[in-house]
């Protein structure tokens, strides 16, 4: 899969938010979308939708064929499902996204959205290192495994989904392993990315940070499309 062309992007202040499950960069994404007025997507969600409907058309995650098949034929309406928010569309997300006819399907989509007039605030695990890598901001949040699944737990048992912690924790290693592990792009921070590490941050301290962060970057942004 091919970069992106600089001067395609170099309108639109776009805000990359990677980082691994349950890190807290969805909160973020749309706290921040809210602060400064710009459209969000939840790219992981693209590939939830992808996992969904590949296995309700009868096609397994590791059959690229199937899984690409799905992408293509994706629609923004269908990112609304909430059985999408599940923890098993979780699963089926990180099983998909390992392909890449799968990812170059999704680039198009994901490319359209950043282009918005004015800009655009994109979360996922390769927004800044692959999607967006011009981006003039890029956050990578974390959180420790420990603090991540307990915070996918409480939301799943909110859902009324019955699940144990432990296997929530089980899950989010094993999505960080897979994540971080595939040859298609692969989970990392960008070298220009800002750490910001929320483990013992409640979502407003993290969601003010990240504000903040973006505020000062937007600033040095604008100066320079003025200069040039």
């Amino acid at each position: 899969m091919g970069k992106p062309k600089a001067e395609s992007f170099a309108e639109s202040f776009i805000v990359a938010v990677d980082g691994p499950a349950a890190s807290g960069k969805g909160t973020i994404a749309t706290r921040l979308g809210e602060a400064l007025d710009l459209p969000v997507l939840d790219t992981g969600l693209l590939y939830r939708a992808v996992g969904v409907l590949t296995a309700e058309a009868g096609g397994h995650m590791d059959d690229e064929g199937a899984a690409a098949a799905a992408a293509v034929m994706l629609t923004a309406e269908q990112l609304d499902d909430p059985k999408l928010r599940t923890r098993a569309a979780g699963e089926l997300a990180s099983r998909v996204a390992v392909h890449p006819r799968v990812r170059a399907a999704l680039l198009d989509f994901q490319h359209t959205f950043a282009r918005q007039e004015g800009g655009a605030i994109l979360d996922g695990r390769d927004i800044g290192t692959i999607i967006c890598p011009e981006a003039p901001v890029k956050l990578y949040v974390t959180a420790r495994p420990e603090v991540r699944a307990e915070r996918r737990w409480k939301q799943l048992t909110a859902q009324g989904e019955a699940v144990s912690y432990e296997d929530v924790l089980t899950d989010i290693r094993r999505r960080d392993a897979r994540d971080g592990g595939r040859d298609a792009a692969p989970m990392k921070p960008a070298p220009d990315a800002v750490l910001l590490d929320t483990s013992e941050m409640t979502i407003e301290q993290a969601a003010d940070a990240a504000r903040r962060i973006v505020e000062a970057a937007r600033a040095r942004w604008e100066a320079s499309q003025e200069a040039s």
